[in-house]
C-alpha cells in the first residue's frame, strides 16, 4: 500500500563548519507532509528555513538523518543515488521570492524548458503548458518576453513552471514577500488550489502571518527542532 506522505524526515540533522566554527542549524528534524497539503514553514530569520528547504529539494546535503520523497528514499546518512539532479527535475517544483524566468526565452519556452529536458517531445510539452497557461489565466501571454509581463504575471509563470514537469512536490521559498497584501493571499490561495487539484505537498517558507490562516498546517524551526504550530483563524483582512 502506496503512503499519502509526499515528504518523510526523520533525525534531520545539518551543521556547517567544524570544531569551533562549527554551527548546528537542524538537529534531529522528524514531520512528514501529505499530498494535498500546504504546510507553512515559519521561523526567525537565519534559523535555518531555507536550508530546511533545500535538503528536502535534494540541493543540500544533510549532515545525517532520512529524507523519503513519496514512497522512494533518497537519503539515508547519504545520498542514495548520484542523480540529486534527475530527482528535482523530475519530482519537484521551485517556486522563489522572485520570479527568476530566462529573460532571452518566451513564456511557453520557459515553461517547456524542464519537460523537454526530461525528454518530453515539444509538441507535447507546449499543450501541456498551454493547459497550465490558461489555468493562470496568462495563455494570452504564451509568446511574450517575461520583461513584457507584469510582476504578477511573471510569477504565475514561474509557478507554471513549477508544475509543468508535474511534480509531487512545491517548495516555495518566500513567494509573497516583494508583493502587497492582496496579491500575496492570491499567491497563496493559488498554491492552496494547487495542492488540493494537483495531489501535491506544497511547502511554504514565509515570514508573513496574515498568510498562515490559508495554510493547512505550520511547521516552525524552533531551538533548531521543527514543532507543529496550530494555523490561527482568518482574520478580516484575508
Amino acid at each position: 500500500m502506496q503512503s499519502t506522505h509526499a515528504i518523510k524526515v526523520e533525525n534531520l540533522v545539518k551543521h556547517f563548519g567544524k570544531g569551533d566554527a562549527l554551527v548546528e542549524v537542524i538537529d534531529g528534524a522528524d514531520f512528514h507532509i501529505d499530498k494535498g497539503e500546504l504546510v507553512a514553514l515559519i521561523a526567525p530569520s537565519g534559523a535555518g528555513k531555507t536550508t530546511l528547504l533545500m535538503m528536502i529539494g535534494c540541493v543540500e546535503e544533510p549532515t545525517s538523518g532520512k529524507i523519503w520523497l513519496g514512497d522512494e528514499p533518497v537519503y539515508d546518512d547519504k545520498w542514495l543515488t548520484k542523480e540529486q539532479r534527475k530527482i528535482r527535475r523530475e519530482k519537484i517544483g521551485f517556486i522563489f521570492q522572485a520570479p527568476y524566468l530566462i529573460p532571452f526565452l518566451n513564456i511557453i519556452e520557459n515553461v517547456t524548458l524542464v519537460p523537454q529536458t526530461n525528454g518530453v517531445p515539444k509538441e507535447k510539452a507546449e499543450e501541456e503548458a498551454m493547459a497550465l497557461l490558461k489555468y493562470f489565466d496568462i495563455a494570452e501571454k504564451a509568446r511574450e518576453m517575461p520583461a513584457l509581463l507584469s510582476g504578477g504575471q511573471n510569477q504565475r509563470a514561474a509557478i507554471a513552471r513549477a508544475l509543468a514537469n508535474k511534480p509531487q512536490i512545491i517548495l516555495a521559498d518566500e513567494p509573497t514577500a516583494a508583493l502587497d497584501i492582496t496579491r500575496s493571499v492570491n499567491v497563496v490561495k493559488m498554491l492552496k488550489k494547487i495542492a488540493v487539484d494537483q495531489d501535491v505537498a506544497v511547502i511554504m517558507v514565509t515570514h508573513d502571518e496574515a498568510m498562515l490562516p490559508l495554510c493547512d498546517r505550520i511547521l516552525k524551526i524552533e531551538d533548531k527542532k521543527v514543532v507543529s504550530q496550530p494555523v490561527p483563524e482568518n482574520t478580516k483582512m484575508i
